[in-house]
């Protein structure tokens, strides 16, 4: 029986770091950079149904930044007040659709590519619980808990608390692959937790990891960057 396979596409964030602009709707030459990564999504024949996630100020509507031959595959859901919160309500949706697995991708990755596509769906079967990675290139340090070093100057510098091994480290990317029914159920845990301890989750990789097992790793591509600040879009 063919499996049924649904992705995921994030893109209600407010983009705080972009200066006022929204990132996913940005020219990205022919395309916006959420219209490249849907379109990269919809070149994939295993890939059914496509949820992207909008603002839930209503104020955005994601469909104008798309091109129109891809509404048909395209489905809009409201996001929440954190990304967890976002993909959760996606999920849920996804509940009648009877998808095996499902992939979950930033939309300010606009570069991804469909080989990634594919070698992450194959893993997501294998395995049940997958992400692309990529080996750090510089050395990591550790920070005390709750300190912010976007917030630190001269004056008021952050202090390592552990130098780590770059060795047994890696930075993980998008689209991550799982099988529904359990990453549904481990998205309804972490948000009970958020909700008992207001614990944040930063991406659902961590959220299987807590609740549903094991999360394999594969090679991921180092053009699959994530839009995060103007000069990312600069070195494109």
């Amino acid at each position: 029986m063919k499996a049924s396979i649904a992705a995921i596409i994030c893109s209600a964030g407010s983009s705080k770091r972009m200066r006022g602009r929204k990132k996913e709707y940005m020219r990205l030459g022919s395309l916006t950079v959420l219209g490249s990564a849907v379109s990269a999504f919809a070149s994939c024949p295993r890939i059914g149904p496509i949820i992207v996630t909008e603002p839930p100020d209503g104020k955005s509507a994601a469909a104008a930044y798309l091109p129109p031959d891809l509404l048909t595959r395209v489905f809009f859901v409201t996001g929440g007040p954190s990304r967890r919160a976002s993909v959760y309500n996606a999920l849920s949706f996804l509940e009648s659709h009877k998808t095996s697995y499902v992939l979950i991708h930033d939309g300010a990755r606009p570069w991804i590519k469909k080989d990634l596509i594919e070698k992450t769906i194959d893993a997501v079967i294998r395995f049940g619980a997958v992400i692309p990675a990529l080996p750090l290139i510089e050395t990591p340090k550790e920070l005390g808990a709750g300190l912010c070093l976007e917030l630190s100057t001269s004056e008021n510098a952050e202090f390592i608390t552990r130098h780590l091994r770059r060795e047994n480290l890696c930075t993980a990317q998008t689209p991550q692959g799982f099988k529904f029914p359990e990453i549904l159920r481990a998205h309804e845990k972490a948000r009970e937790r958020e909700e008992k301890e207001g614990f944040l989750y930063t991406d659902d990789a961590e959220i299987w990891g807590e609740f549903a097992g094991k999360v394999a790793v594969i090679p991921g591509d180092i053009g699959n960057r994530k839009i995060t600040y103007p000069e990312d879009l600069a070195i494109c």
